[in-house]
């Protein structure tokens, strides 16, 4: 379906290059960004009174410092790994068709070019990310030289794994030196926000486990006939740009992802947006109820970031990022500290923590906008 090694190859060519430092600051960036990680660790559980289920898991799913190629090269493996079944059935489609040998490497090549461009895009969005979906150990190739700074991260194609949160060092020093804040204490606030990812799925076993099945699912639902997704790209061309001025209609939400989707694939989607927008929401609660203790500059550190947010970008990056998606991901933040931010403030941080039971305790689409019904359904 993809063509893994073109897709790395034209993501590195595209890829635009971080901020200029030299190699001692490089170096003295991504030794501190290790250190935050381990101290943000501590600061986490002992906010959160979560603690990972067993040791060994938590050694398990390492903490990597990368640069952006770093960061495509561990998206394409993750990416390998989790749509397995849609190859799967794609190829079982190939197999009845008389033309599959040429059309199915020509669309592998294509379709590689257009995964580097896409993440070559986002290789400079990404601040930090737990990878839920990491290839199984071992997760790391040699260094290119023994001098090297950041780990690079191995494309694959391993079976799944524990997990292991990447660091993105260029974006944390772009970003940090856009809003004019304390690195230190942009790195570790950052650093909190990611180990709280890290945390979560460490300590409650069977969050992977059912976030996987769930993108399993959509993934099994996904219509492979060409002639079935034209249809819905052409009932959905009126509302495609959704930005005035820009050929969209006033209002319009539509990204890729809702325009090719079938109706079972957006009823999983709403409950894998609840889980997103309560695993990101908790983060950001996290992070700033963290922060007043080891972060001196944390208030000035939140505003700016959110101007930031608020502020967006230029029209062509704002059409790239409501085409992608990436609005409905900055919602999730807003909603989901919404929804902690309630439920916190009326069954504390331990009734708070009955929602990671089970999957029926997790809160719903319509709960993380009402955090009382949750409440009311589960805490009470």
């Amino acid at each position: 379906m993809v063509d893994w090694n073109l897709a790395v190859a034209t993501a590195t060519r595209l890829v635009r290059p971080g901020p200029e430092v030299s190699r001692e600051e490089a170096a003295a960036v991504v030794a501190e960004l290790r250190r935050h990680a381990l101290e943000a660790e501590e600061h986490v559980r002992a906010f959160t009174g979560m603690q990972s289920s067993s040791l060994a898991q938590a050694a398990a799913t390492p903490v990597l410092v990368v640069d952006r190629p770093g960061w495509v090269r561990a998206n394409v493996a993750g990416f390998r790994t989790v749509v397995q079944p849609l190859v799967e059935k794609l190829q079982a489609r190939r197999a009845n068709s008389a033309a599959a040998g040429v059309f199915g490497t020509v669309g592998e090549k294509a379709t590689g070019i257009e995964v580097g461009a896409l993440l070559a895009f986002l290789s400079t969005k990404v601040l930090g990310q737990y990878e839920t979906f990491a290839p199984a150990e071992p997760s790391l190739e040699a260094p290119d030289s023994p001098a090297a700074l950041f780990d690079k991260p191995r494309l694959g194609p391993e079976g799944p794994g524990p997990g292991r949160l990447l660091l993105v060092a260029p974006n944390i020093v772009h970003v940090e030196r856009e809003l004019d804040v304390d690195p230190s204490d942009f790195r570790l606030w950052v650093c909190l926000h990611e180990e709280t990812h890290r945390t979560q799925f460490t300590a409650v076993p069977w969050l992977r486990d059912h976030i996987q099945s769930e993108v399993q699912s959509f993934l099994s639902e996904t219509d492979v006939d060409p002639g079935a997704l034209l249809d819905r790209l052409r009932d959905a061309a009126g509302s495609l740009g959704g930005l005035p001025g820009l050929g969209g209609r006033e209002g319009s939400s539509s990204n890729l992802m809702e325009i090719v989707q079938s109706p079972a694939q957006r009823e999983i989607l709403g409950r894998l947006t609840a889980v997103m927008s309560l695993l990101e929401g908790h983060a950001d609660v996290v992070m700033d109820g963290v922060g007043p203790a080891v972060v001196p500059t944390v208030a000035e550190i939140r505003e700016k970031f959110q101007q930031r947010r608020d502020r967006g970008a230029n029209r062509l990056d704002l059409l790239l990022r409501r085409l992608l998606g990436m609005d409905a991901k900055l919602r999730q933040y807003q909603d989901g500290a919404v929804f902690v931010r309630g439920v916190v403030a009326q069954v504390g941080m331990e009734g708070f923590n009955r929602v990671w039971t089970s999957p029926n305790t997790l809160p719903t689409k319509e709960e993380i906008h009402d955090p009382a019904a949750w409440v009311a359904r589960v805490a009470r």
